[in-house]
């Protein structure tokens, strides 16, 4: 059975860990190298489940402990060259991942990765490159897509195809309006390249969704600019307007920015 566990969702750090009874993947590694050990010490997850690494991008949230999870599982880094050379470059990871343990691909391409077979697909930000990830393992999809600037009808499929959907839902635009952003970080996170609002979001999955989907978590909340509450509440109202009902048609979670979700089992 494919289960998934959020060690961490939002702009202090992200990671997310997918995984078999035989071997599991990071997505990201933006969560410290201690806290991701006692996470899967808590759910009594052994170290050498974490096989294989994905990175979505190269902004410090993402990777930051990159280099030393991956010394430390003895697992390879999959990023596109391009994301590669950014987290080389990036002062905030103070621990590179070493030569052998760096892999590339090509965005768009599909590999696999033990039991995982791995699609890439360009999500638009402002970081040097970004991808999602497409993730099927024995018919099942799982789909994640953070730090969205803008919905593509690339990504519109992948959410068409998901059985199980990570997406973000950063800000409310309201609160960011009213905050105490200075008005070109405002600009930028409203951006095409910056990041997806509860709205934003709430409308993606109403228009692209299918009978496939069972679960979406919200992802990558904003602290000073949204609400968990608010971010599930703005969703869930959108999707009822499309006469789409959370809870019957498919399950809908926020996750936590600093601490870990439970289990989820992907059937």
């Amino acid at each position: 059975m494919l289960k998934f566990i959020s060690f961490g969702s939002g702009s202090s750090g992200n990671c997310y860990f997918l995984y078999t009874e035989k071997e599991g993947l990071l997505i990201d590694a933006g969560v410290g190298m201690r806290n991701v050990k006692r996470y899967l010490k808590k759910y009594d997850i052994p170290y050498n489940r974490v096989k294989y690494m994905l990175i979505t991008h190269d902004h410090a949230d993402h990777v930051k402990a990159v280099g030393s999870v991956s010394r430390q599982f003895d697992t390879p880094v999959y990023s596109t060259a391009t994301v590669h050379h950014g987290i080389t470059n990036n002062y905030c990871v103070r621990c590179k991942i070493e030569l052998g343990r760096t892999k590339t691909f090509e965005k768009g391409s599909t590999f696999n990765l033990g039991a995982f077979q791995v699609t890439s697909f360009d999500v638009p930000h402002d970081s040097l490159d970004s991808v999602g990830y497409r993730i099927e393992v024995d018919g099942v999809v799982f789909c994640i897509m953070t730090d969205v600037g803008h919905l593509t009808d690339e990504m519109k499929k992948y959410i068409g195809e998901a059985n199980y959907l990570i997406i973000e839902a950063n800000y409310d635009a309201e609160m960011l309006k009213a905050g105490t952003y200075p008005k070109h970080l405002q600009e930028r996170i409203m951006g095409d390249k910056g990041h997806m609002s509860n709205a934003e979001c709430g409308m993606a999955l109403a228009e692209n969704a299918t009978a496939r989907l069972r679960h979406v978590w919200l992802c990558h909340l904003s602290e000073e600019n949204n609400h968990p509450e608010l971010a599930r509440k703005t969703v869930e109202h959108i999707l009822r307007s499309y006469g789409i009902v959370v809870g019957k048609d498919f399950e809908l979670d926020v996750l936590k920015r600093t601490t870990p979700s439970p289990i989820f089992y992907l059937e």
